[in-house]
């Protein structure tokens, strides 16, 4: 008796456990993996080309973007999509965009990023994409202006909001004036230049499309931070939405992979005039790009490494920003920037002492 009521258990729980492996493969087929579910990755640009051309330059995520870097390291993730957008409104705009929902990653530059941290946007700073810029001050080629004091009084054109924005009020600062004793005019670059030649204004902070002009005779650069203090270099980098990151964090790093591929590239001195002609795709020519980045080295200006010196400067411009009255709340850096992603990429490609490392003075580390 005791036997037979044993096997009868026995087979029930064979029944029982042949009905969950049943239950078990019907879910298997009928719900998708999450790995398998459709995702779009949307990037934004603070930037775009002349005429609205879809393309942007002078870094190396515009490089991953023109070489299409991000599709190709997602190549075996068919249901994984790429979107690129590019604003006219630069930083405001992507900030924008952000905050509604819009964007995933961007290239951005460091104030708006400031201002939209300030604001309690949730971002993550992954690596750098962008570093080093110069701006330029840019009059009509008969202007009595020769150096940055001269400009008081006068109608200047500066893009607020924007990375040239903090960069231009250190320089004023460094020079003994502040905004108030200009008459300062918010303008996009293509206005700018626009007013510029139209002697509508008697002055505009800027870079490329003020290279272009000089480079036809309609300006002359009177000032550029190239040689100056490292502090009013222009900074941008790989930014992501928190939420973005915490829910994939697996295709972050692919992203993140895909962009040191590309800064890897656009880093080599043999690629030069290569690169030149990828980023003139903005509608900008090759000689403005090639202008814009004279005297300096391929690594120096597409290094993806946040090093001390970025951190430095993003701590200094969150600081500054408050200072000149350009955001309300103060900013803190910590727990901001991310490089575990650029970490791993740099491991896996092979690259950790290909890029110096700058110190917070902006000196290449171990250097006395």
């Amino acid at each position: 008796m005791r036997q037979r009521w044993l096997g009868a258990v026995l087979a029930d729980a064979a029944l029982l456990y042949r009905a969950l492996a049943l239950l078990v493969l019907l879910f298997a087929t009928t719900i998708p993996a999450a790995a398998d579910e459709p995702v779009t990755i949307r990037f934004g640009f603070a930037n775009v080309g002349v005429d609205n051309r879809q393309f942007s330059g002078g870094n190396a995520i515009a490089t991953a973007h023109a070489e299409h870097y991000v599709e190709n390291e997602l190549k075996d993730l068919p249901n994984v999509k790429v979107e690129w957008f590019f604003f006219k409104g630069a930083g405001p705009a992507v900030n924008e965009a952000f905050a509604n929902g819009q964007l995933d990653f961007a290239s951005q530059g460091d104030l708006p990023q400031v201002i939209a941290r300030a604001n309690g946007l949730k971002t993550r700073i992954l690596a750098a994409g962008g570093a080093h810029g110069p701006m330029y001050l840019a009059t009509p080629p008969e202007s009595d202006i020769r150096t940055v004091k001269d400009l008081k009084g006068r109608k200047v054109a500066i893009f607020r909001g924007t990375n040239n924005h903090l960069a231009a009020v250190k320089v004023l600062a460094a020079n003994g004036l502040t905004e108030r004793d200009l008459q300062g005019i918010n303008m996009d670059e293509p206005s700018a230049n626009a007013a510029l030649v139209t002697h509508n204004i008697d002055a505009a902070f800027g870079n490329y499309g003020l290279l272009m002009l000089a480079e036809d005779g309609l300006a002359k650069i009177v000032y550029s931070t190239k040689g100056d203090n490292p502090a009013f270099e222009r900074q941008a980098t790989l930014i992501a939405a928190d939420s973005f990151v915490s829910a994939h964090p697996d295709l972050t790093q692919r992203v993140v992979t895909a962009i040191v591929k590309a800064a890897y590239w656009s880093s080599q001195e043999e690629n030069r005039e290569a690169l030149l002609q990828i980023w003139a795709r903005t509608g900008r020519p090759a000689s403005a790009y090639r202008a814009d980045i004279a005297g300096q080295t391929l690594k120096y200006r597409n290094t993806p490494l946040l090093d001390d010196y970025i951190i430095a400067q993003y701590r200094i411009q969150g600081q500054q920003a408050k200072e000149y009255g350009l955001i309300r709340r103060p900013v803190s850096v910590d727990g901001w920037f991310d490089p575990q992603f650029l970490t791993v990429a740099l491991k896996q490609l092979g690259l950790e002492h290909y890029w110096t490392p700058y110190d917070a003075d902006g000196k290449p580390q171990g250097v006395p």
